[in-house]
């Protein structure tokens, strides 16, 4: 979950001067719903006084393979893989119908729903512009993405053509339970509902006063930024991971970048593994 700054450090989403944000896990079939929803609690919290190495959750059998790397961090960066067949990062920007195109090709292959694949890209897109010693990439957003809300669809949510999340994806109260750190109503249950406690929230699973500082609206349309818009969030995501590690095609920068999202080795892998197969998917396409 994205902490707010200067909170005592909880878990997930912690970049230089910032925040830390949240792991959720789906798992496969609404029989599992219950035990994914206990597993995730879990995951989240547990371990918040050991923040270098915490617990994941039982992983379902993901409808894309993703193998079981187990890479040492600060070894390696994922494969790499262009937004569009043939281009490259210092080719002309594609299309928003070459991107259109390209998501729906990969969606296909790689099991990530098309509209979170595009909110992906374009956030790329945008920080190369804004960012460019960031190095970023969008399978790096799409491996967080999918240990964070299985790409917006936790919980059987759905993406619509706006980028909005149906229902919208709320994580538990942080209410002091056992395992759980503390973390009082900061936004008056704007954001999550919840007046009492803070619950992190969206698709890359924000906490309310992180996303006052990292959450930008990805359209610039004049609206408020959106943690529950795929777009929104993956866009704030990717300021907050170049703002982390610097330049992150480099082993140490990527690294950096994502265990400050997570302090612990076993979600940096996770990430790490599924960043990795969803570019070699998308390098596969020719």
């Amino acid at each position: 979950m994205a902490v707010p700054p200067n909170h005592p450090s909880t878990t997930l989403f912690e970049p230089p001067s910032g925040p830390p944000v949240r792991r959720r896990r789906r798992v496969a079939g609404p029989l599992l719903l219950v035990a994914a929803l206990v597993a995730a609690v879990v995951a989240v919290i547990v371990g918040l006084d050991k923040p270098a190495e915490r617990p994941l959750p039982p992983v379902a059998v993901p409808d894309f393979p993703v193998p079981e790397l187990d890479v040492p961090p600060g070894s390696a960066v994922p494969h790499d893989a262009a937004i569009a067949p043939r281009s490259s990062r210092t080719a002309t920007r594609p299309t928003t119908a070459a991107v259109r195109d390209w998501a729906s090709t990969l969606a296909e292959k790689t099991q990530i729903p098309q509209r979170s694949l595009v909110a992906y890209a374009e956030a790329e897109l945008t920080v190369r512009t804004s960012t460019p010693a960031c190095g970023l990439s969008w399978a790096t957003l799409a491996g967080v993405g999918r240990v964070e809300s299985h790409h917006g669809r936790y919980g059987g949510s759905d993406i619509g053509a706006d980028g909005r999340l149906s229902p919208p994806i709320i994580g538990i109260p942080l209410d002091g339970s056992p395992g759980v750190r503390a973390i009082p109503d900061t936004d008056g249950g704007r954001l999550d509902g919840d007046v009492r406690w803070d619950r992190a929230v969206g698709a890359m699973q924000f906490l309310p006063t992180t996303w006052q500082r990292w959450g930008v609206r990805a359209s610039g349309d004049g609206q408020p930024p959106d943690p529950q818009n795929i777009d929104d969030a993956a866009l704030s995501a990717a300021r907050y991971l170049c703002a982390s590690g610097g330049d992150l095609s480099t082993a140490a920068g990527w690294w950096h970048a994502v265990m400050t999202y997570n302090r612990s080795v076993p979600y940096g892998q996770k990430v790490f593994n599924g960043a990795d197969a969803y570019a070699k998917a998308a390098a596969a396409l020719g």
